[in-house]
């Protein structure tokens, strides 16, 4: 029978849930808190930053308290609506440990699914996140030792750990993550601190080379068996002192990025063509626009003189931008531009889009390159920049690479590489001289795209580049 301190309790603290931050997706990895238990929390401050397979977010917690329990350490991957901390939202009205559940299930297992909770569930505005089938266990000993078990129990229903042993060495979060970056399996190191809690010393100690002619302890046998699985089953970068390899478990923005490249590849059939242009007359209007008043306070460079060149392309050829539906066998002709722009980050390669870039201005659009590639850097770009794109460029020629052939954009019908802007010598009214000169490749979609049709867009390009007066009698 449940009672009023039970209900009272249940009422008092209010847990938060992994929300979908976009597109359905259905995990995160927890990158940072920044919030601890004690802590004072209001709504809308950001608690901690996850990221998804699209993007770091930022995530702001919708009440006010006193927060009392962090479920996950960073580095973990939480599922889309498990609790990942509990707040206190009436701290000092009386017994500070929330109700338990009604029957405690086993560390070792994964729970089986209650049914859903009733009631309205607080949620981020606008995420939608669905009601959770997560029960919460029963409290045993510490608050610490029922986070570890959390957090063994999600990494198992996540995939990212094999057999849970049944003695969970005891270690904090920020222990736990220095042995998993070093490779240290915790069920080998002999623990120092009170209470058998594994220390950073005791870490160390574990990763220091065992000299040969030093007898081995019992443990080192052990751990030498199963450093392999550990090397494939732990959710960070997993190293073996003195291994000459190293094994990254693939997840966020490297799992989406092979996904979405593996499955355009071998769906999509490709088509790369190339077109080598004397952008010289490009290079020069960039200086210039730089002096200009109207493009003070925004970027200027190259980049934004092509995206133009392609905008106008696709308005001269507009059955190019368009999407394949293999669903309902239809092709689908977008009568809108959002052009994406391929940028690398510390995180991996993203593609956040400009909104209707085909209705912006000269001016516009160089603004939207700047707040887009900052915001890249800064790894704040929303699940929602990089969704809907209708064709994307990327820029190689940053790294000083000519070309390439580029994949597309799962979704796309077309992708532009630029190559490095180089000095070399063109033939130019008859005679050689040094120009500066690139080279383009545009892949696309063979099945809606002709090679007609993809050279005519390419020629555009080239065009306008070698004689940018185009932007305006073509506009």
């Amino acid at each position: 029978m449940t009672t009023m301190t039970d209900t009272s309790n249940a009422a008092r603290f209010r847990e938060f849930k992994m929300p979908d931050v976009g597109e359905g997706l259905t995990e995160a990895e927890i990158l940072k808190w920044y919030v601890q238990p004690g802590d004072t929390v209001t709504d809308g401050q950001v608690v901690c930053e996850v990221e998804t397979a699209k993007a770091a977010v930022e995530l702001p917690i919708p009440f006010d308290g006193v927060v009392h329990e962090l479920r996950f350490p960073e580095g973990t991957t939480v599922d889309v609506g498990q609790v990942i901390i509990a707040v206190d939202v009436a701290p000092g009205s009386g017994d500070a440990t929330p109700a338990p559940a009604a029957e405690p299930a086993p560390v070792a297992q994964p729970e089986p699914e209650p049914e859903a909770p009733k009631g309205r569930q607080p949620v981020l505005v606008g995420y939608g996140v669905s009601e959770s089938s997560t029960k919460r266990r029963a409290r045993k000993g510490t608050a610490a030792a029922a986070s570890a078990a959390a957090t063994a129990i999600q990494s198992e229903m996540n995939g990212h750990a094999a057999v849970v042993p049944e003695s969970r060495p005891l270690a904090k979060p920020p222990v736990r993550k220095l042995a998993k970056d070093l490779g240290i399996d915790l069920a080998t190191v002999v623990p120092t601190g009170e209470g058998g809690i594994i220390t950073r010393e005791d870490v160390h100690a574990a990763a220091k080379p065992v000299p040969a002619q030093a007898p081995a302890p019992v443990a080192a046998p052990v751990a030498a068996a199963t450093a392999p699985e550990a090397a494939v089953s732990a959710p960070a970068v997993v190293t073996t002192v003195g291994a000459r390899e190293t094994r990254i478990p693939v997840k966020g923005v490297r799992k989406a990025i092979a996904q979405a490249m593996v499955g355009s590849a071998f769906t999509a059939p490709h088509v790369t063509e190339f077109v080598t242009v004397d952008v010289t007359r490009t290079m020069k209007l960039v200086a210039e626009l730089k002096e200009d008043k109207d493009m003070a306070g925004v970027r200027v460079n190259p980049l934004l003189i092509i995206a133009k060149a392609l905008l106008v392309a696709i308005k001269r050829n507009p059955e190019v931008n368009a999407a394949w539906d293999e669903a309902n066998q239809e092709i689908v002709q977008k009568h809108y531009v959002n052009l994406g722009i391929a940028a690398a980050t510390p995180r991996g390669l993203i593609v956040p889009n400009i909104k209707d870039a085909h209705e912006q201005t000269l001016p516009q659009l160089a603004a939207s390159l700047g707040e887009l590639v900052s915001t890249a850097r800064e790894g704040k770009t929303s699940p929602a920049a990089m969704a809907g794109g209708t064709v994307t460029i990327t820029n190689v020629g940053v790294f000083g690479v000519d070309t390439g052939t580029p994949i597309l954009n799962p979704g796309e019908s077309a992708i532009l590489a630029v190559g490095a802007i180089k000095l070399q010598p063109w033939v130019h009214k008859g005679k050689v001289k040094s120009r500066q000169v690139t080279t383009l490749a545009l892949s696309f979609d063979h099945r809606l795209v002709d090679g007609e049709l993809g050279s005519k867009v390419l020629a555009d390009v080239a065009a306008i580049l070698e004689q940018p007066k185009h932007l305006i009698t073509w506009a």
